[in-house]
């Protein structure tokens, strides 16, 4: 098999393939490295590349397909990249920030230790803005990430490197992480599959900035291959105190099934949603009309919720302030510029404005589940807008309307708020050939509700076939 049919391959295929011994673990970790050794100057997807660990892991994999006698996990050979806001035993994790260059855990983080446990293989750290407060990837240590759609705009953010790694065939797996959108901006804007599961259904450790919204997930091309990392990966952490108990769900498994019935609201407007890009609505609006194909009952709705996006600034900007304020009298130049009048901003709240985000998040999610108790589904836009020129912070405007930062990402991060699954699916490409994500929202916990509908979309309406232009 040729080297670049090896990395487009899924990690369900991967898999299979080295079981049964027609791939070796050593010819695929060989052919990803290869293709990020082409790639990754023009992408610059990953800032930290762990080539030879990988190849000494992916020989000792070899070896064990050669002993009758080992036991193989459900991962064995497949290789997999880790978000630079994830802690890595031995290897540099930097949180995307100078003032962290040199950190070097002592520890996986409880996915990594997952990860490798089933027999997966790193290949590095992908590239993410400081400590995850951007919803595109950019930073003072390591620079831009580019879209390999078109290396002018972004992939997006916070987990952009994840996003263009896996869109580019830099590995059929990576792990990001959503504090507000960063596993959903980037699947819409890299045209890959992404999912945000269920709060505390990974266990976080150690926690960040925005700990009570921050969730750690997979990132793939496949719907199947996410679920396969959920099923390795999900179950509780003492490490975690707010992980979600172990229960039996083979998500692979539940990926099949019937939708009959299924109540699915479509939404392109939550109450104040200030502008949407009329392709992206359209592409939007056409995906959801599909889910009648898989026997949904689909209705338009208009919520018309609170806006809570000054409970969710209140704890996501208040908390990554507090992490890097301290850091502001020392070391204010290895700060990016608008992260320091992020971190003043929040010095001037009041006393009370963490509690009273608290207290806002806590009425805002009740209505929200009371919505959940009639739609088993909730599809959205995940964006507003395609992907935007590299290196600006924020979309400025949406169809004319001028935005203030984050009010671009107004489907994505209200389900931080209140730690529903929510998906990112790709649902079409724009006139200009851009990828657009199609969001999928289930009921609190029901992570496999999401995959599924998530692998019915997918078998109605596959991408994998169109391949971005780098490269």
């Amino acid at each position: 098999m040729a080297k670049d049919d090896i990395c487009w391959l899924p990690a369900t295929e991967l898999a299979k393939a080295i079981r049964r011994k027609q791939l070796s673990p050593v010819e695929v970790t060989r052919a990803i490295l290869d293709r990020i050794d082409q790639l990754n100057l023009q992408l610059n997807a990953f800032v930290t590349l762990t080539d030879r660990a990988a190849l000494r892991d992916a020989r000792k994999a070899e070896k064990m397909l050669m002993q009758r006698s080992a036991s193989l996990g459900p991962l064995h050979g497949v290789p997999f990249s880790t978000k630079d806001l994830v802690i890595t035993k031995g290897v540099r994790t930097t949180f995307g920030t100078p003032l962290f260059a040199d950190n070097i855990p002592t520890e996986d983080a409880p996915m990594v230790a997952r990860m490798k446990t089933a027999g997966a293989i790193q290949l590095g750290k992908t590239n993410t803005p400081t400590f995850g407060w951007l919803g595109v990837t950019h930073n003072l240590l390591f620079g831009p990430t580019r879209n390999p759609w078109n290396v002018a705009l972004t992939p997006g953010g916070s987990s952009g490197g994840a996003g263009a790694a896996i869109a580019a065939g830099l590995g059929p797996l990576a792990i990001g992480t959503d504090g507000g959108g960063s596993i959903r901006i980037p699947s819409s804007f890299s045209g890959v599959y992404g999912i945000k599961p269920s709060f505390g259904r990974i266990p976080v450790y150690p926690p960040s900035g925005a700990w009570s919204l921050s969730h750690v997930g997979p990132m793939t091309r496949t719907v199947a291959d996410a679920a396969l990392m959920l099923n390795v990966t999900a179950g509780p952490d003492g490490h975690d105190q707010y992980s979600l108990p172990a229960d039996t769900t083979d998500y692979v498994k539940a990926l099949k099934g019937s939708m009959e019935g299924w109540r699915v609201a479509w939404c392109d407007d939550l109450g104040f949603t200030k502008a949407l890009d009329p392709e992206v609505k359209a592409l939007c609006a056409k995906a959801a009309r599909r889910f009648r194909d898989l026997g949904c009952r689909v209705e338009t709705v208009k919520p018309r919720w609170p806006n809570p996006q000054p409970a969710w600034e209140g704890l996501f900007c208040g908390g990554i302030a507090a992490r890097l304020g301290p850091a502001l009298k020392t070391r204010r130049s290895d700060i990016d510029p608008n992260l320091v009048k992020l971190i003043e901003k929040t010095h001037k709240w009041k006393a009370n404005h963490y509690i009273d985000s608290w207290f806002t998040r806590l009425d805002w999610n009740t209505g929200v589940q009371k919505f959940f108790e009639k739609y088993t589904l909730l599809l959205t836009p995940t964006l507003p807008c395609p992907p935007f020129a590299v290196g600006l912070d924020n979309a400025k405007s949406v169809n004319g309307t001028r935005l203030a930062p984050y009010e671009w990402l107004t489907f994505t991060f209200p389900f931080n708020l209140t730690g529903n699954p929510a998906a990112s699916i790709p649902c079409g490409f724009t006139k200009d050939g851009l990828p657009v994500g199609l969001q999928i929202v289930g009921r609190r916990f029901d992570d496999a509700g999401v995959l599924r509908a998530s692998a019915a979309f997918e078998k109605l309406c596959p991408w994998q076939a169109t391949k971005p232009s780098v490269g």
